[in-house]
């Protein structure tokens, strides 16, 4: 599919997929993402994407007791990916990648950190929700 003027310009857009607390809403939520992005034109991003959100929402549906939520977000020629989840403690710190290159575990934010080009988490309160949000950019350039 060629890019269009939705994916070069400056139209924003935004996507939310909430997700029960099902390690297959990883899949879900990735084929999601690679939906998404193929009608807006950046299908060159969906490999790195697909990737960021898969880690993303696998910490957040391995590492909480509640739902989820995948939100992906273009603007200014950004992709921002995010990963709600009801847990409002912070993330684990990320090991370097060559740390945890050989282990089965804990390379989630080492590949976000290694993969993205910004990466970060803030807590969220709002509506009487409770949270966090984990999200990563990738410029489209």
């Amino acid at each position: 599919m060629p890019e269009t003027s939705a994916a070069t310009g400056t139209d924003p857009w935004e996507y939310c997929l909430y997700i029960p607390n099902d390690p297959r809403a990883v899949t879900v939520s990735r084929r999601t993402l690679r939906l998404i992005l193929t009608v807006h034109g950046l299908i060159r991003l969906a490999d790195v994407a697909e990737l960021l959100a898969t880690e993303l929402v696998s910490n957040a549906v391995r590492h909480t007791k509640g739902p989820a939520a995948l939100r992906v977000r273009w603007s200014a020629g950004v992709l921002r990916i995010g990963a709600w989840d009801a847990d409002p403690a912070p993330p684990e710190p990320s090991v370097p990648l060559e740390q945890v290159a050989e282990s089965e575990e804990g390379r989630g934010l080492a590949l976000v950190k290694a993969c993205a080009d910004l990466w970060g988490w803030q807590p969220l309160a709002r509506e009487g929700n409770r949270g966090k949000v984990v999200w990563c950019e990738l410029a489209a350039a």
